[in-house]
């Protein structure tokens, strides 16, 4: 991952179905993201109705995002990494 990358934040939708996928990317990898990059915030915002999507802040507060509107937990750790990696 890279050094530069300070947090990482996702917003999803607690039941909606284009969360779904993110949701499970959640539940299953966040916490070996988290063990991997130790100095990088990680955190999930739940609201109601709101689009999946995710945020990377990197040094100097330049700030990065890309929708998740995905159809499965593989193509939403495709795009973070890449968001991440963009940097």
């Amino acid at each position: 991952m890279s050094a530069a990358l300070r947090e990482i934040r996702f917003h999803l939708c607690q039941n909606g179905s284009s969360s779904a996928p993110l949701r499970q990317f959640v539940k299953n990898q966040i916490g070996a993201f988290q063990k991997a990059n130790p100095s990088t915030k990680v955190l999930v915002r739940e609201a109601n109705g709101v689009k999946p999507i995710v945020f990377a802040r990197f040094d100097h507060g330049h700030e990065s995002k890309i929708g998740l509107d995905v159809s499965s937990e593989k193509e939403v750790a495709e795009r973070v990494k890449s968001l991440i990696e963009a940097k």
